[in-house]
């Protein structure tokens, strides 16, 4: 089984250029929804034979940091699509080049995080099942691999509601499916030794006219700093009162 895991690079910091573009440049690491990807496709690949997880994602020089995080954390291999014509792409072309990475490689499962913490739109794993033409089951707070199926829960508030379909599929996972498990200390030193192959649009067939910001179906006209601080609640009253308001704090930030 070959499960291809999409990973994403994210900025420590937010900043913007003065084209209204996120810049992609210092200190990141691997986007956190993406670590429970990974994760999950371990923990197939303890139940299966033969499973080959290969980490994929796109952007610039420092994106290969993320890639070494899934390597550590328990990746085969990798793929690093880097090519300066894919600056400023959208989710839209975001999701036709991760699809065509898929694609070249060949896949039974694509596994990716619900969202990115830079951007957390949800929609490249949408978008990417919709490229290859297989089924999406997005938002899986559950997930099971059968032999020539895919089953997923979704918490719906009153329990988990069940969806399936058949392999090849895209799969996003959320936090919910479970905490990521700890790696040997040895991890590292074995990633070092990894396969980490890059490609550009060229070797994916993607025509450049189809990427990048001339091609972005969406612009950003302004940014407004956000600010500053973090936003601070004081719970006063009615101790019962008050306990129900700090559990709807916490479920509406998913931290139960």
């Amino acid at each position: 089984m070959r499960i291809v895991v999409l990973v994403k690079h994210v900025p420590a910091a937010r900043a913007f250029g003065a084209d209204g573009m996120l810049r992609r440049v210092g200190p990141g690491r691997l986007n956190e929804a993406d670590e429970y990807a990974v994760d999950q496709a371990l923990r197939i690949a303890r139940r299966r034979r033969d499973v080959q997880i290969t980490a994929v994602t796109m952007g610039p020089a420092p994106a290969a940091g993320a890639l070494r995080r899934a390597l550590v954390l328990g990746a085969d291999d990798a793929v690093h699509v880097r090519d300066e014509r894919l600056r400023g792409c959208d989710a839209l072309a975001t999701g036709r080049v991760l699809a065509a990475a898929a694609g070249r490689l060949g896949f039974d499962l694509v596994l990716c995080g619900t969202a990115s913490a830079d951007s957390g739109m949800g929609a490249v794993p949408a978008m990417v099942a919709e490229f290859l033409g297989v089924p999406a089951l997005c938002f899986a707070d559950a997930l099971r691999v059968r032999e020539r199926r895919v089953e997923i829960g979704r918490d719906d508030g009153g329990g988990l509601e069940g969806f399936a379909a058949a392999l090849p599929v895209v799969v996003s996972v959320t936090e919910r499916c479970g905490e990521p498990g700890q790696r040997a200390w040895t991890a590292g030193a074995e990633a070092a030794h990894k396969l980490v192959r890059t490609w550009t649009l060229d070797d994916l067939g993607v025509a450049p006219g189809e990427v990048g910001r001339a091609a972005a179906t969406t612009v950003v006209r302004a940014v407004t700093p956000g600010g500053g601080g973090r936003d601070h609640r004081l719970l006063a009253g009615d101790p019962a009162a008050v306990a129900a308001g700090l559990a709807d704090f916490l479920e509406d930030r998913q931290f139960v």
